[in-house]
């Protein structure tokens, strides 16, 4: 799909616009409102794109943006291994290789062409759509992952690119093969037909659009917005002054070894209008799970860069022209088979907020104290006794971001890896799951203080009601959310076992820590880090921090040095 050089009037050019970011969400709607697991229908576990046949974005959903700029590598890498020719209509494609996409093998993506009609018995390929989802097991050494995994052997069933469905017609062996190598093979075989029907839904859509405008048309107005992208986003970097910047942050661990720090570095060159992101001088690949494909990490920057560059752009072909970016084979931002990649996503939250900090000398209006960063993954396992079924439950909590120049920051909001996905509801998982939340609430004073203070953690409470095992994934306590310009480091995650009890005990990282009946798991996420020094926080909103519960009274007093029960 070349560039035809075609002018096309502005209004089209919006028009066109708005279509396929439209086309893309009723992509999103369709597998969602399709899906069988909680994961993705409740938490959004999930994100979709549309692209043109050189596999540039068109249209993206809300979704996770640690895939921005990602779905179109797996398209890539297919036409790459099987040559151009091999896109016929009617297939969808299926691939979750770690290398690959760059993600956990829970991470799969299926995709496929997009033909319209190009004479009385020709079709011609316009452009692709791809979705990808979490499904809740692949078969992995333990039920829904494993927080221990030292290989990718360990993880599950791993597919490069192949066809899922030939010619409109689903491939029993293949699917055959899906459900044999996973715990639950019914949800998982409907997510998975939930995500064939986001790609059909795509390709009505694409082909709607090309009917309605003509291809010609279509192509000259997605050049068009590619340009319009791609020049805002030169005129933002050229307004940050030459140099380098640099930033460090450290994991707790990589979950195998767990008291040795895993060291990121970033380094950002700017000049003019370009700018280049180098992350080579970041710790070698990790014997536990925390590694990733060069794919992800290069999406991590894409999250850092647009957050500072074009927070208000919709993703599409025209981004990150300006933006290179430097990853090192064999690092655990570049992993290399067999490398455990299970929990892939610690080091791309903390690389996201150093992106902010490298850069916060030059555009000190444009950044924010760090977040809390991590997913902060709660996974139990175990049979219900209500219906005699084995379960698996995977939940990403919340915490509190870093506060900036002009708000405070916000409280008990997903992390900046997982964009639009939810934590799940108290009421799905006492519905669904033999549990009970005992307490959910926002935890005070973990926001850093400052001018502008870092939002607030979350405190959530588990009671279980059968035996089970509980696998956790708590990061950032070595390092919690920095703040800026002054402002305070908040604090940092806590997990208990049985609270106040003879037997309480507290744990970040577990895989398959086995609980009993009536055993109690408290489990606190971090705060944001605070922007300004606290001094200069007005006393007045000191003491709406403290009615509002964002502050103790003991907090207000050791954080600000103010006595709000006077």
């Amino acid at each position: 799909m070349s560039t035809t050089g075609s002018q096309v009037d502005p209004v089209t050019v919006e028009i066109i616009r708005n279509a396929l970011n439209a086309a893309a969400d009723d992509m999103n709607a369709t597998l969602i409102r399709s899906a069988y697991t909680p994961i993705i229908y409740e938490g959004g576990d999930c994100v979709v794109a549309l692209l043109d046949a050189d596999h540039q974005v068109l249209g993206q959903s809300a979704g996770l943006p640690i895939f921005l700029g990602n779905l179109e590598t797996c398209t890539r890498a297919t036409e790459e291994r099987f040559g151009r020719g091999v896109w016929r209509p009617g297939d969808v494609w299926i691939l979750n290789d770690s290398y690959l996409g760059g993600t956990h093998l829970n991470d799969v993506t299926i995709f496929g062409p997009v033909f319209v009609a190009a004479g009385t018995d020709d079709e011609q390929l316009v452009g692709f759509t791809a979705s990808r989802a979490h499904w809740i097991d692949v078969g992995s050494k333990d039920p829904g992952g494993s927080m221990d995994s030292t290989s990718i052997f360990q993880e599950g069933l791993r597919l490069g690119p192949q066809r899922l469905v030939v010619g409109g017609v689903e491939q029993e062996g293949l699917v055959d093969v899906i459900s044999t190598n996973v715990r639950f093979p019914y949800p998982t075989l409907g997510d998975m037909r939930a995500m064939v029907a986001c790609t059909t839904m795509g390709e009505k859509r694409l082909q709607e659009v090309v009917e309605r405008f003509g291809l010609e048309v279509l192509l000259g107005a997605r050049d068009e917005i590619f340009r319009q992208t791609e020049a805002l986003e030169r005129a933002v970097i050229a307004q940050i002054p030459d140099g380098v910047y640099s930033a460090e942050g450290v994991l707790d661990s990589d979950g195998v070894a767990l008291d040795v720090p895993v060291p990121i570095r970033l380094d950002v060159t700017v000049r003019g209008e370009s700018i280049d992101l180098d992350v080579t001088g970041s710790a070698d690949q990790q014997t536990g799970p925390v590694n990733c494909g060069v794919a992800q990490a290069v999406s991590a920057l894409r999250v850092g860069y647009k957050l500072l560059v074009s927070p208000d752009l919709p993703g599409n072909g025209g981004s990150f022209r300006t933006m290179t970016t430097q990853v090192r084979r064999g690092s655990v931002l570049g992993a290399v088979a067999p490398a455990a990649c299970q929990w892939y996503f610690s080091h791309l939250g903390l690389l996201i907020d150093l992106v902010a900090k490298a850069l916060a000398p030059a555009v000190p209006d444009r950044v924010a104290g760090a977040s809390f960063g991590d997913s902060m993954i709660v996974l139990t396992a175990g049979n219900d006794p209500r219906s005699g079924r084995d379960y698996v439950t995977l939940e990403a909590t919340v915490g509190g971001w870093g506060g900036w120049e002009g708000s405070d920051g916000e409280t008990a909001l997903i992390n900046n890896v997982n964009g639009s996905l939810k934590d799940l509801p108290v009421e799905v998982l006492e519905t669904r799951y033999p549990m009970r939340i005992t307490e959910y609430r926002v935890r005070p004073d973990s926001g850093g203080a400052g001018r502008y203070r870092g939002g607030d953690g979350v405190v959530r409470e588990y009671e279980m009601l059968t035996d089970c095992t509980v696998s956790l994934w708590f990061e950032r306590s070595q390092q919690p959310a920095w703040g800026l310009f002054g402002g305070q480091d908040a604090v940092g995650p806590d997990v208990v076992v049985n609270p106040g009890r003879p037997d309480e005990r507290r744990v970040l990282k577990a895989n398959g820590m086995p609980l009993r009946a009536g055993d109690v798991l408290r489990c606190s996420t971090g705060g944001g880090g605070g922007y300004g020094p606290a001094a200069e926080r007005d006393p007045q909103r000191i003491r709406d921090d403290v009615l509002d519960g964002h502050l103790t009274p003991a907090g207000a007093r050791d954080q600000y040095g103010l006595d709000t029960t006077a």
